[in-house]
């Protein structure tokens, strides 16, 4: 019987934020799933803005997957993993595009999580995971609320295990979310996503 009874083969990305005490968790979903997760992957974890180089490499130590930061325009590719630049917005685009820009702060934070899950929740309506870690704002609530109102599947980490919990309690405050998971927990979402889309693959591949 799978654990996460909401999981289909229908998804076809997955948005990841988060801020304070997320660096954690985070490092360890990326050292955890396969490195032929098939999903792109974007990811949205607040730093400082003057702080341009060295986080990717941090993030890559334990990662399975490249991780890049994108350019403007630059399209999406599966099972790639995008980090939004610092002191940039991140957003979605239909046709299957990223836009990068220097908009003005949402949440006193650029690159801002609600301007990424918003943008990815209207390109993907249900076909988006929406998972928000650790944080000591609350951005990412409304980011949350539209995944959630277009159909998508929302994840928060545990306050309980959240080395600060403002961010993912200020998500369950505005919507009703699906699963709330421990660090271990996501990551065994990612593995049983990974064997259903691979399934549904192969039984494609059948016919």
């Amino acid at each position: 019987m799978p654990k996460f009874s909401l999981l289909s083969p229908k998804y076809k990305a997955v948005v990841i934020g988060g801020s304070a005490g997320s660096f954690q968790p985070i490092t360890k979903i990326l050292s955890e799933i396969p490195k032929s997760f098939p999903l792109p992957i974007f990811l949205c974890l607040h730093r400082l803005k003057h702080v341009r180089h060295g986080f990717v490499e941090a993030l890559s130590i334990k990662s399975n997957k490249p991780i890049v930061e994108p350019t403007d325009k630059e399209t999406i590719k599966r099972g790639q993993v995008y980090l939004a630049p610092a002191n940039y917005h991140l957003s979605i685009e239909l046709g299957n595009t990223i836009s990068i820009s220097t908009e003005e702060l949402v949440n006193n934070s650029r690159p801002a999580i609600d301007i990424m899950f918003e943008s990815a929740s209207y390109a993907y309506k249900d076909k988006l995971i929406s998972i928000l870690l650790s944080g000591a704002n609350k951005d990412g609530a409304y980011g949350m609320l539209k995944t959630k109102q277009r159909g998508g599947l929302t994840i928060v980490q545990d306050p309980e295990e959240s080395m600060i919990n403002t961010m993912p309690n200020a998500a369950l405050a505005s919507t009703q979310i699906d699963y709330i998971l421990k660090t271990d927990e996501i990551v065994e979402l990612f593995l049983e996503l990974d064997s259903i889309l691979k399934a549904h693959e192969n039984l494609k591949e059948s016919y």
